[in-house]
């Protein structure tokens, strides 16, 4: 797939298949201003144990919303990315839906400007490569960084019943909520049979 350009009054971005990569040239020719708004698809693995996003899944494309400013040469860009999403309740493993909404602010600034920066502080920045801000990549390691570790369908989730594994939000199982100090089975043993023993007697 070929390189294709939109350009609006502030907006100029260039695609090739799912990635995005915003003009900045008019900003860095002196443009005061530079608007954009755009999805961009999340193609993560939900099978993926080493990912933050493991047992995530995302239905439709992350919107990012924002701008960027250029005041005597200082850029600043301030943007909002949501999408939606589905996982599992961390307690009971019913399905769990919803919008994650990051904010974000980042310096915007040349490569070559950056040369001699500490590699720490790289990430306070938004990069510039020949003429361009590459926002592919970044924002999905943004999303990665913030997003939830875990989920839970409702506050007070009951989970699952560590015996026979039914859900305990759709009601009570038959299972016996007892726990026995396991120094005292043997004594349980013990008294389970005396009492199946006088059952016998009694029959």
């Amino acid at each position: 797939m070929g390189l294709h350009s939109l350009n609006y009054a502030h907006l100029s971005m260039t695609f090739r298949e799912d990635t995005v990569k915003l003009d900045l040239r008019p900003l860095l020719a002196g443009e005061r201003l530079l608007t954009f708004d755009y999805e961009l698809p999340l193609d993560i693995d939900p099978e993926d144990t080493s990912s933050f996003l493991y047992g995530v899944s995302f239905p439709s494309p992350m919107k990012v919303s924002g701008e960027i400013t250029n005041t005597a040469g200082y850029m600043r860009m301030t943007l909002t990315m949501s999408v939606d999403y589905q996982a599992e309740c961390a307690r009971c493993l019913d399905s769990v839906t919803g919008c994650f909404t990051l904010d974000l602010e980042k310096t915007v600034a040349p490569k070559k400007l950056l040369e001699n920066l500490d590699e720490d502080k790289l990430d306070d920045y938004a990069i510039i490569e020949d003429g361009f801000l590459d926002m592919d990549e970044p924002l999905r390691e943004q999303i990665e960084m913030e997003f939830p570790v875990r989920f839970l369908c409702k506050d007070d989730c009951k989970g699952l019943c560590s015996k026979c594994g039914q859900n305990l939000n759709h009601g009570d199982c038959s299972c016996n909520k007892k726990e026995i100090d396991p120094r005292l089975a043997p004594l349980a043993k013990i008294l389970e049979q005396m009492k199946q023993e006088e059952n016998n007697k009694n029959k």
